[in-house]
């Protein structure tokens, strides 16, 4: 019976001394806790700057848009008015001057029909383009946001001084005087 209740009492002791949490154990939870919040908070900011890029992107693309919109009405309206001044000019009777007369129109109508199409490729330019700049500011940003802990933490460790900016990342220099930046992965990736 004795050895029955000093194993339980030694059980009870062991299970008491093992729930009880280091200080250590409190101080990197709270660390990580930390560096969780700091990172959502980051995270949420740089959401926020992507929002706004995309939004003025957006405008700017609409904003082209019109723009080639205004610019087909406008050759639009030259054509009709060639057209048009064409048919005045076509008021006599004789086969001849009315075959000239068809003639200028169709050639009005031709080169009015090849400055809208102009304008039509010049408006899908621009509309690709702006589209091309939303579509790499936000691959951009994707690519900054995977920026891990890692990254964070070897730049914190690196002693070397740093001399300027490479890519948006902080550029090092170190001690034999080659240049380097932090790539996403912790890891040095050298300048030349």
């Amino acid at each position: 019976m004795k050895k029955v209740a000093l194993l339980g009492l030694s059980l009870l002791f062991t299970l008491g001394a093992l729930a009880q949490e280091t200080k250590t154990t409190k101080e990197a939870k709270k660390v990580t806790t930390e560096q969780a919040e700091k990172n959502k908070k980051e995270l949420e900011r740089k959401k926020a700057e992507h929002e706004k890029k995309v939004a003025t992107a957006k405008k700017n693309h609409a904003k082209k848009v019109n723009e080639g919109k205004e610019e087909i009405a406008k050759a639009k309206k030259e054509t009709d008015e060639k057209v048009s001044k064409a048919k005045k000019d076509v008021k006599s009777n004789s086969a001849s001057e009315k075959g000239e007369a068809h003639s200028a129109a169709g050639k009005a109508k031709a080169a009015a029909n090849k400055t809208e199409a102009k304008a039509k490729t010049d408006a899908k330019a621009k509309a690709t383009e702006t589209k091309a700049k939303v579509k790499k500011s936000a691959a951009e940003e994707k690519e900054e946001l995977k920026e891990t802990a890692a990254s964070k933490a070897a730049e914190k460790k690196v002693k070397d001084k740093v001399t300027g900016e490479y890519k948006g990342k902080k550029v090092f220099t170190g001690p034999k005087g080659g240049k380097y930046y932090i790539n996403k992965n912790g890891n040095k990736t050298y300048i030349d």
